[in-house]
């Protein structure tokens, strides 16, 4: 033995031990179901009395968007200045009321959604771990939307190659009120079962649909993640996320292109600007659904209550209000110059860019990695928060890409109406609402540290544009 290995003669070697006494308790605490979910105040959308609004005028409007803007009404109706009332003179109210309630229409319906869940249960896909709960859990996703999308659009090709393939398509479009009506039953139909099973299953709540006041509850959503009976794995909110609403959205674009093609004697006379609407629309489903697990961290997901809300978004306002562009073209082509074409792609492209590098930067940064050395502050929860890059721009720096791709998906349909604008109106409503619900909830969540971060990032949406230190 070495010296190296034994204290030198001299030395005196004292161990000093200390201990306390702790009391632990044999078992952890486990919270009751009613400390997990407490009960929230019904101050969304104006409280009770706006949420039952929107509620009644949401499948009112899906609907009126239609009547307001078709091939036989026009788009908008005529006014008729001797009677003092838009012109719906032309239009045959026998003929509306029977497409309002489309027996065939709904079947359809059924069959897509039916066939969407098919989907989710036999592609093989990646099993994903949500955020963190409040109840120390984690939801698991299952991840194949994209093979979804490549089935149906597959399964879409060769007809839409076609004379007769094209018009087996076009049944969509000449159908549209009764699937508009569908989705609106199945979207209550839905609503009114995840409500009701909410008091029975024991799931996690929603911290904002829990007030006790049904009309707010039903439509903020009550359950949190909401799953059938027996299937734990299969979440009805994720699922209508990206699935049934978001690639009909895709098959009904299909629908107007085919409707255009026989109306204009093939796809090789099909507008520039129909063309422009597909390809940008399709572009954004295509993203979305391929980025499938960046919606876990979303709003939606994480915070939002499974109510009528989501539901009728989902199944009904994304697919039907977002193809009113196409659907309009279908029936009324716009002819564009290079030069209009050029700076609608521009704008396009601008939009796309920003959208994807800042959600890019985003999703990098919350997996750990910082490829591009981005500035940040920590917060006192332990976590960072961006100050550099797309995010030390503005605070939603998304928000602003998306809707700029928004402003390029109207501009191909002309200045001849403003009803095809609506969407661009909407969006800004959406994502003003949407901003200053974030940042409520990024005040409750970082405190001060929040305030820092406002500090140093003042702008809310559009870099520089618009400065606010606090929410």
């Amino acid at each position: 033995m070495s010296v190296l290995d034994t204290p030198p003669q001299d030395e005196v070697v004292t161990t000093i031990t200390a201990t306390t006494h702790v009391e632990l308790p044999l078992h952890p605490k486990k919270p009751t179901y009613d400390e997990l979910n407490p009960k929230s105040s019904p101050t969304e959308f104006l409280g009770p009395w706006g949420t039952l609004a929107v509620t009644l005028l949401t499948p009112l409007f899906c609907n009126l968007l239609f009547i307001g803007c078709n091939e036989r009404t026009g788009c908008p109706p005529s006014w008729n200045r001797a009677e003092g009332r838009l012109e719906f003179s032309r239009y045959d109210f026998s003929l509306m009321v029977d497409k309002l309630f489309d027996g065939k229409a709904f079947l359809v319906y059924i069959g897509w959604y039916t066939y969407m869940v098919l989907c989710w249960a036999y592609i093989p896909g990646d099993w994903v771990e949500g955020t963190l709960m409040r109840n120390g859990k984690k939801q698991m996703y299952k991840i194949n939307a994209f093979s979804t999308l490549l089935l149906t659009a597959g399964l879409m090709i060769i007809p839409m190659s076609t004379s007769k393939g094209q018009e087996g398509l076009s049944w969509l479009y000449d159908h549209w009120l009764g699937l508009v009506n569908a989705s609106i039953l199945m979207a209550i139909f839905q609503s009114v079962w995840v409500y009701s099973w909410s008091f029975q299953s024991g799931e996690l709540l929603a911290k904002g649909g829990n007030s006790g006041v049904f009309i707010y509850d039903f439509f903020m959503g009550r359950p949190l993640n909401p799953t059938p009976p027996g299937y734990p794995e299969f979440d009805i909110k994720q699922f209508n996320e990206l699935r049934p609403g978001l690639i009909l959205w895709l098959v009904l674009n299909v629908a107007c292109l085919c409707e255009q093609s026989i109306r204009l004697g093939g796809l090789a006379n099909v507008t520039a600007s129909m063309w422009l609407v597909f390809v940008m629309q399709s572009l954004y489903v295509v993203d979305a659904v391929y980025n499938e697990t960046s919606v876990l961290t979303t709003m939606d997901i994480t915070t939002d209550g499974f109510g009528f809300m989501l539901a009728i978004g989902d199944l009904a306002w994304v697919p039907f209000t977002y193809t009113l562009q196409a659907r309009y073209l279908a029936f009324n082509p716009v002819r564009l110059s290079a030069l209009s074409v050029i700076g609608i792609v521009a704008t396009e492209a601008t939009g796309y860019y920003i959208f994807r590098s800042s959600n890019w930067e985003k999703d990098a940064f919350r997996s750990g990695r910082n490829p591009r050395n981005l500035d940040f502050i920590a917060t006192k929860r332990g976590t960072k928060l961006l100050t550099s890059g797309w995010w030390g721009r503005s605070r939603h720096p998304n928000y602003f890409g998306d809707w700029l791709m928004a402003l390029a998906w109207c501009l191909p349909t002309g200045l001849n109406t403003p009803i095809t604008y609506f969407y661009l109106v909407f969006f800004v409503i959406l994502l003003l609402h949407r901003q200053i619900r974030d940042d409520e909830a990024c005040k409750e969540k970082y405190g001060s540290d929040w305030d820092r971060y406002c500090e140093k990032v003042p702008y809310r949406i559009i870099p520089y544009v618009v400065s606010s230190r606090s929410v």
